[in-house]
């Protein structure tokens, strides 16, 4: 049975609908690029007495102030992307948190790559763009991972209608979406999360 995560929740409704349909996870996004960002104020009022682990999802923030982010919210774990990725999820790892590193995939999946990440970051595999860091709604050739040697978490143009594929295919040990359950950027459609979740139980 995959772990899921729902990501880019801006409010609490949302949060409430990922919960009550069995995520495991979910995440919210500091970065100030994205369509879906909350600050830290923001995401610890979405992060509160929620019984799923909560993610930080952040763009070029050194270890530091992510360290910092992590614990004002209280967070269970780091997304860390762009600039000062490597040092801020091996500053979190050592802290104790559970780190998902993402990894952009574009034609071909670089497996070498993949499996040199340590041993106690995560790594998501993400569809690559020139421009954003996720969110792009868009696949990458799924059966290349179903070669890794690692647990991984497969994430990209994932919905309650293509995930039970991807699950067979690449055989992750969980999944992760958010632009293709939403109504908007930030605004989820509680009907696609929690047909999301069950296809990916099912799998």
């Amino acid at each position: 049975m995959a772990w899921v995560k729902v990501c880019g929740l801006t409010r609490e409704e949302d949060v409430s609908a990922a919960v009550v349909a069995g995520a495991d996870a979910v995440g919210f996004v500091l970065a100030e690029s994205s369509p879906r960002c909350v600050s830290v104020v923001r995401a610890t009022k979405l992060a509160d007495g929620i019984p799923v682990m909560r993610f930080l999802v952040t763009t070029d923030l050194e270890a530091e102030p992510a360290l910092e982010a992590l614990s004002a919210v209280g967070a269970d774990g780091l997304q860390p992307h762009g600039r000062s990725a490597a040092a801020a999820a091996q500053a979190a790892a050592d802290m104790g948190y559970l780190v998902l590193r993402p990894v952009s995939v574009g034609d071909e999946l670089d497996a070498g790559e993949v499996e040199a990440l340590p041993k106690r970051q995560i790594p998501l595999l993400d569809t690559a763009d020139a421009v954003l860091h996720g969110g792009t709604g868009r696949t990458f050739k799924w059966a290349a991972a179903g070669q890794l040697d690692r647990r991984f978490v497969l994430a990209g143009g994932l919905g309650p209608d293509n995930v039970a594929a991807a699950i067979a295919t690449a055989k992750p040990w969980g999944v992760d979406a958010s632009s293709r359950l939403e109504v908007e950027p930030g605004v989820k459609d509680h009907g696609k999360v929690a047909a999301f979740i069950e296809e990916a139980r099912r799998a």
